[in-house]
């Protein structure tokens, strides 16, 4: 009886993608993924939505079959070996190709030009992987490319004063300007004002939804939501037409710093929900940042808690950029610019330009030369510019390395 019910499960299993035949061809069309990462993605889709099944127990399954697929076709007595994997959740991922129907949702992300993007895949933001609890699926609308990862958050409270509103939009622009993308959460306030600060000045912009990417909250903010959009990403772990819950705001925000080095707060109440992403930010190692206001402000109160408890204190771009410490691994700008510190985004063109020639392995000051094609003395006094820096350090009289 057992070998009918798992010869019936995974009939049922592959029988899902066969019929949504004309459907896959679509969206292949639609998100340029070959048909084998078609299936992968629609198994991810299908297990996501298996009730019972979060961030972590769904990580805890892919760590003991390798992939979706493999845990929609496992035995129930399999699944229950998975830690935190019960009768009831084993039981429901076991009849999840018969009673989880994806094809609605595929539906509907192909009509409103929705990718879907699955941990473990190329397209997933490779940064967000670094937290406890990152997403297993992600909506998005826009796009995510690789000079994202050099991210910075701006949030704050919704009852912004202009102060804040003002202050909010410059760091996003001067933060812009040197190469960062502004993430924030569409919330009205100082978030909403982090948004049109960089959508302003041409920059990169990632709004993260605490609802479904087709339930825009606030509503007055769909104009913006389409201009983030098309300036960089929309993105959401819930389904499209998810309506906006109060528990889902703070949840999402681990996704707002998971995506950033840092985040700034700006203007923030007592128990404001940018508190809760300082915390979550800490959690993550990512550097906090808050910025002073006026000491009769009650939206100030909560920025003055957390310099007194170690957050940076800003006041203008150059404080975050002089905080943020080297990066985890290289952060490609552009096709030929390649930065290890965000301090390198203060550089000149020739700085940059001398510093691109610099390894992580020793390299001579006479390689520097003659590769940057520069005068000697012009490379000289800028490698003693890069030094006081801390952007490289000399290993010997004439070979440098870059940190």
């Amino acid at each position: 009886m057992l070998n009918w019910f798992l010869l019936r499960a995974r009939h049922l299993f592959w029988k899902a993608f066969i019929v949504n035949d004309s459907l896959s061809e679509k969206l292949a069309v639609a998100t340029t993924l070959s048909p084998s990462q078609l299936i992968a993605r629609d198994a991810a889709l299908r297990l996501s939505l298996v009730a019972g099944i979060g961030p972590r127990i769904y990580q805890h399954l892919l760590d003991h079959f390798g992939s979706a697929e493999k845990v929609l076709s496992a035995a129930p007595a399999q699944l229950r070996e998975v830690e935190g994997v019960g009768a009831k959740v084993a039981g429901a991922i076991a009849l999840a190709c018969q009673q989880v129907d994806i094809e609605p949702q595929l539906q509907i992300c192909l009509e409103h030009n929705i990718s879907i993007l699955v941990k473990g895949s190329e397209q997933y933001p490779e940064r967000l992987t670094e937290i406890y609890d990152p997403p297993n699926v992600l909506f998005m609308q826009g796009n995510i490319v690789i000079a994202d990862s050099v991210a910075i958050a701006i949030v704050g409270t919704r009852h912004a004063s202009s102060y804040g509103i003002k202050t909010a939009e410059r760091l996003a622009r001067g933060l812009s300007m040197a190469g960062f993308t502004i993430v924030s959460g569409l919330a009205r306030g100082i978030d909403s004002a982090a948004h049109r600060g960089a959508l302003a000045v041409g920059g990169r912009t990632i709004a993260v939804f605490g609802s479904g990417l087709l339930n825009i909250y606030p509503p007055e903010h769909a104009e913006l939501a389409a201009e983030i959009a098309n300036q960089g990403a929309l993105v959401s772990e819930y389904l499209p037409h998810q309506a906006p819950k109060s528990g889902a705001f703070p949840q999402r925000n681990r996704i707002i710093t998971g995506l950033s080095l840092g985040v700034i707060v700006v203007e923030a109440a007592d128990r404001s929900g940018a508190l809760i992403s300082a915390r979550l930010a800490n959690e993550q190692g990512r550097e906090v940042f808050a910025v002073p206001g006026r000491i009769d402000s009650r939206t100030s109160r909560g920025c003055h808690a957390l310099i007194r408890d170690g957050a940076k204190l800003v006041e203008s771009v150059d404080d975050v950029l002089d905080e943020l410490g080297p990066l985890a691994s290289p952060a490609t700008i552009d096709s030929d610019h390649t930065i290890r510190h965000p301090a390198e985004l203060k550089l000149t063109e020739q700085e940059t330009q001398i510093l691109q020639h610099i390894e992580t392995e020793p390299t001579a000051v006479d390689t520097i030369i003659q590769e940057s094609g520069l005068p000697a003395s012009r490379v000289l006094s800028t490698v003693s510019v890069l030094e006081i820096r801390r952007l490289i350090r000399r290993v010997s009289g004439n070979k440098l390395i870059r940190v």
